[in-house]
């Protein structure tokens, strides 16, 4: 007995755009269903764009989810694409008629999205294999979590998460990748072939993070991890212009001319009133492998040391969140795409980077920096 068009249709509701990560139900990209006497099932499907990057994956999990039912002896699908009409309307489903002045979604009010700005006082501390490894143990734990790759002119973290695709443009909206389950963007999907550098200067910088904050559909996100450039430039001040409510993680190492430098990166803080979440030292120590004894490869106390004098700048305790032992996986896993937190999560330097995320990962029940909508009243 062939299945009914009811059938079909609970059944394409549990394929998920890859991109946009909703049903194709929802999405109006269910074209038609054609149910053969035999059993043979014809889905016409809508993709956004021509020559869709992940067009494979979408006939694959169509075909997969149609089998299913019960009484198809067979799934032909046709692959279309949307009109410039209907993309407009997908791009008005997803973010609504903002008009002509573009917004960035985590400063509105009402947003549960926790927005954390992964700073460092130099380079080499490790940042980004950190805020690679923390974003990938959140999505591992069912957050909904996105990386914005700030830093520029060193962008490392389509690589650290073998995000290979390239963004999709749905009108003046763009779809990020998503890799180990995290929608990620970066400068370096939109470059030329090869590995020519980014010579811009402040202003495009701004530019540039703004529309990685505003152009791009996130979704609802639990988390948005920013990966910013060392130091105190223009980006990190865009940062804290474009996203107030942003939190500052300070990443350093044990060594005191490293911490110095990261102590000078979080007490931005101060002048931007930002809050800062804490602080991680990256690379604490090497465990030797013949007896487990901790070797201080680079020195020992950089971490708490930050962790104090910004709690004595701001006058508000900044915790040392932990303490990730050096690990030559973890420099593998960012070569290969790989996070060690995902290969290798029981490994000390894993271990410690899940207790964090886990840490991060919370929602504060505080009510602090959260829009309430709420407007004075005068008493009669």
């Amino acid at each position: 007995m062939a299945p009914t068009q009811d059938q079909v249709t609970a059944a394409l509701a549990t394929v998920i755009d890859p991109e946009i990560r909703r049903p194709i139900t929802d999405l109006d990209m269910v074209k038609s269903i054609d149910i053969a006497p035999d059993g043979t099932v014809r889905v016409g499907v809508f993709l956004t764009v021509a020559g869709c990057p992940l067009k494979d994956t979408i006939r694959r999990d169509v075909t997969n989810a149609v089998s299913g039912v019960e009484g198809v002896s067979g799934v032909e699908i046709e692959l279309d694409v949307m009109s410039t009409e209907q993309r407009k309307a997908l791009q008005t489903k997803l973010r609504g008629d903002r008009g002509p002045e573009k917004e960035i979604p985590f400063n509105q009010p009402g947003s549960l999205t926790r927005v954390i700005a992964v700073a460092s006082g130099k380079g080499g501390v490790g940042k980004s294999s950190v805020t690679v490894n923390l974003a990938a143990a959140m999505a591992a734990n069912g957050l909904k979590v996105g990386i914005v790759d700030a830093d520029i002119y060193g962008h490392s973290v389509p690589r650290m998460l073998a995000a290979s695709e390239r963004p999709t443009k749905v009108e003046d909206m763009i779809l990020p990748p998503v890799a180990h389950d995290i929608k990620v963007i970066s400068v370096g999907m939109f470059k030329p072939e090869g590995n020519s550098p980014v010579v811009w200067r402040g202003p495009m910088l701004d530019r540039a993070l703004y529309q990685f904050l505003s152009d791009v559909f996130w979704g609802d996100l639990d988390v948005l991890l920013l990966d910013l450039p060392p130091g105190t430039g223009d980006i990190a001040i865009s940062v804290a212009q474009r996203l107030p409510t942003a939190e500052l993680l300070v990443v350093t190492t044990p060594q005191m001319a490293a911490a110095e430098v990261a102590e000078r990166a979080g007490s931005i803080a101060a002048q931007t009133h930002q809050q800062i979440a804490g602080v991680i030292e990256n690379m604490a120590w090497l465990p030797c492998p013949h007896c487990d004894e901790r070797i201080p490869v680079f020195g020992e106390g950089g971490g708490q040391t930050v962790a104090d004098a910004l709690s004595r700048t701001l006058g508000s305790r900044v915790p040392l969140l932990g303490q990730v032992p050096f690990d030559l996986r973890l420099r593998e896993g960012g070569d290969e795409g790989k996070p060690l937190v995902l290969t290798d999560p029981d490994t000390p330097a894993a271990a410690e980077l899940i207790k964090i995320a886990n840490g991060l990962g919370k929602r504060s029940s505080s009510l602090k920096g959260l829009h309430l909508n709420l407007s004075p009243t005068r008493a009669s």
